[in-house]
């Protein structure tokens, strides 16, 4: 009888994935991608919609490279909501990017 397991192993190499289109970051990742990637924290997405236009950027930062400029109405999966920053994935796209929290609709 084998002895009951405790966990599980991660087997095979280690795949990078383009931050531009998965959403992954060293702290955390998108729990769709569980299966592809390890990370300390998985977020399930919430789907909201963009009060404004709003541009997506590449981090956080407001002089950040922009990715693209998403209009008012447009669907965004929200990931992660902290200091005034939304992380998540412009749905139109498929672009993963920041813009700024309060251009996206609350719950």
């Amino acid at each position: 009888m084998r002895p009951e397991r405790s966990g599980f192993a991660l087997t095979g190499r280690s795949r990078v994935l383009d931050p531009r289109t998965h959403a992954v970051r060293p702290d955390i990742a998108d729990v769709r991608l569980a299966d592809r990637v390890f990370a300390p924290h998985y977020a399930a997405p919430l789907r909201r919609t963009l009060l404004r236009e709003a541009v997506l950027r590449e981090t956080r930062e407001r002089t950040a490279a922009p990715l693209a400029t998403l209009s008012a109405g447009a669907a965004f999966d929200l990931l992660d909501l902290t200091g005034g920053v939304a992380w998540g994935i412009a749905v139109e796209n498929g672009m993963v990017g920041y813009l700024d929290a309060d251009a996206v609709q609350p719950q």
